[in-house]
């Protein structure tokens, strides 16, 4: 019994947030918590019937004493009127030991009583604190809930930034391939530039046409013509 009235209070008193940091699957603990203390709270609800009963038992034979004594009472004050003094001896004998034994069945049920009482307003207290638990279940399995998709939403957003930095890399990979392909045309276009000049210089490089029709305007200008 001490045992599970120390978990009891252990578990009652313990920081609730240091035990889901503590545990793999904060949903699983928690439910396997409340379990044990249901397993727990049935036992304590068994000794507290066990303790209620003896209670009763005790209330009972404390009245049974107390109804004898009264009858003996009865008894004795008839028989003296019957004029019967052995009678109301032995009735007087019977009811002093039923009087002594009162104090004991008085104590016996005070302490059973008083034992009851405290059982009683413990099984009382322990159902209480069983269902603010379980209310408190359902709001913590609410956060884990939250943060969970929460975390999910983060993951999400973390890679959508990545897709982000890609698309800006692809942004950039691009200028730099437009860039080589400019470069490119224009260098075919300079080869092509260098290409028609050779083609015109081999064209004329030859050609004596010029020269001839210098030389005879040379001649003619030192002949006088």
């Amino acid at each position: 019994m001490a045992n599970i009235l120390s978990r009891f209070g252990s578990i009652m008193s313990a920081n609730i947030n240091a035990l889901l940091d503590k545990a793999e699957d904060p949903e699983k603990m928690i439910d396997q918590n409340l379990r044990e203390l249901r397993e727990d709270l049935a036992e304590v609800k068994e000794q507290t019937a066990g303790v209620m009963a003896d209670e009763k038992a005790a209330a009972r034979k404390l009245e049974e004493c107390k109804k004898h004594i009264a009858d003996c009472e009865r008894a004795q004050v008839n028989a003296v009127k019957a004029g019967d003094d052995d009678g109301a001896r032995a009735i007087i004998s019977e009811k002093l030991h039923y009087q002594g034994n009162l104090p004991s069945l008085q104590q016996t049920y005070d302490v059973a009583h008083a034992n009851s009482e405290k059982m009683k307003a413990m099984y009382n207290k322990l159902v209480g604190d069983i269902n603010q638990l379980e209310s408190r279940k359902d709001a913590i399995k609410g956060k884990i809930a939250v943060a969970k998709a929460t975390e999910k939403v983060n993951k999400m957003t973390s890679n959508a930034s990545k897709a982000n930095s890609s698309i800006e890399d692809f942004d950039r990979w691009e200028d730099r391939a437009n860039k080589m392909l400019d470069k490119a045309n224009a260098e075919t276009e300079l080869n092509q530039q260098d290409i028609a000049a050779e083609d015109y210089v081999t064209k004329y490089k030859d050609s004596t046409d010029f020269d001839v029709e210098a030389e005879l305007a040379k001649t003619k200008a030192s002949l006088g013509m």
